[in-house]
């Protein structure tokens, strides 16, 4: 995962940025993906990709709390973010660059 830019869509870098801002529950990983990036995906999915987090060491189920299993980054999972954000930084840098330099270009 932190050799590849991955889609904006990315279950994966969705979930790390949303706990990010701390720990939630399934669930609220769903609200806060929805409200931050307008992308909605299915529980099946969300879960899918929490396994597979997990089994990464990126992030850590908590104990739970009633039915909810609150999940939290790791350490690791905080290093993969910062550098797929690092990378997804350069990327929008060089494609603001070439864009603009495209659009003073274009003749009217």
């Amino acid at each position: 995962m932190d050799n590849e830019i991955g889609r904006l869509s990315d279950p994966g870098l969705l979930i790390l940025a949303s706990l990010a801002g701390g720990e939630k529950h399934g669930y609220g990983i769903l609200e806060d993906i929805t409200g931050f990036s307008h992308v909605r995906f299915e529980p099946g999915t969300l879960y899918g990709a929490l396994a597979r987090l997990e089994h990464e060491g990126l992030i850590v189920a908590l104990e739970p709390a009633g039915r909810r299993r609150p999940y939290a980054l790791t350490p690791a999972g905080h290093a993969v973010l910062e550098a797929r954000l690092a990378t997804m930084e350069r990327v929008l840098a060089i494609g603001r660059e070439r864009t603009d330099g495209v659009l003073s270009k274009v003749r009217p």
